[in-house]
């Protein structure tokens, strides 16, 4: 038997990166995975892909940060199969690298509304049906924020990183009565295509903290993460091997974070 044969799984930002490798990986323990993201074409391929192993996959435009689009694509998702078990709050961007000083409002908006705005908005959405069989909750957090403190330019992604944390920690114990275990993955460096999603003000190199380390800032492997191994956390704790852990942040950086925090 798959270790999530009959679940429903829904990941945000989905198309891509950690949030893709997560849904293949889900799916191929026999989830049914809803994916959730603002690219039509990525999240449709994701999609297919999930379906040629023969698992179902439902793929939909949301904006998560956007409440209305949260809970339609919810309502979807619950009219098509019945259940949520397993809720993967991953959406999220960079945003502006900027001086606190010159950092536009909308700027800082941004950002806080995707990454801190948009998880609280996956959660409380889900809540009520996954209180029905109880479930997992998993936040992609980051160790900006958390650990690391030394990104020129990171002031408000960092705050929202650290923000997840908060919200996490808060929703384990509010939700454990519920048989509802929430908690958080905090990556470092990923081989994934956020840097996409950076927009970098002309003042930002001016915050340079200057940083070397003669034998690489990336002790364990020397090199960045990949998605897939992130995901494989993000499996672990869908499941019932990790039946007794919530309201618990775990890095998973190849020790990074400690020569950068």
């Amino acid at each position: 038997m798959k270790k999530l044969q009959g679940k429903v799984v829904v990941v945000t930002g989905g198309s891509s990166g950690i949030g893709r490798a997560s849904a293949i990986q889900l799916a191929e323990q026999g989830a049914k995975v809803a994916l959730l993201d603002v690219n039509d074409e990525r999240t449709e391929q994701t999609k297919h892909q999930i379906e040629a192993t023969g698992v179902e996959a439902l793929s939909l435009h949301c904006n998560v940060a956007n409440s209305l689009e949260v809970q339609r694509s919810i309502a979807s998702i619950v009219e098509k199969w019945g259940r949520i078990d397993v809720v993967c709050a991953n959406a999220g961007i960079v945003g502006t690298l900027s001086s606190i000083e010159t950092m536009a409002l909308e700027q800082w908006h941004e950002t806080i509304d995707i990454n801190l705005k948009g998880t609280f908005l996956t959660v409380k959405h889900t809540i009520p049906f996954l209180k029905k069989n109880g479930g997992s909750i998993i936040i992609t957090s980051s160790v900006s924020g958390n650990r690391v403190f030394s990104q020129p330019g990171f002031s408000v992604y960092s705050t929202s990183k650290a923000g997840q944390i908060a919200f996490m920690k808060m929703a384990a114990l509010e939700l454990a009565q519920s048989k509802i275990r929430v908690n958080a993955i905090c990556p470092g460096a990923i081989e994934t295509n956020i840097g996409d999603s950076i927009t970098k003000t002309s003042n930002a190199d001016n915050v340079t903290v200057p940083l070397k380390f003669p034998e690489g800032d990336k002790p364990l492997e020397h090199r960045p993460g990949t998605p897939d191994q992130v995901a494989k956390l993000v499996l672990f704790l869908a499941t019932d091997a990790s039946s007794h852990i919530t309201g618990t942040e775990i890095y998973i950086d190849g020790a990074e974070s400690l020569l950068r925090g």
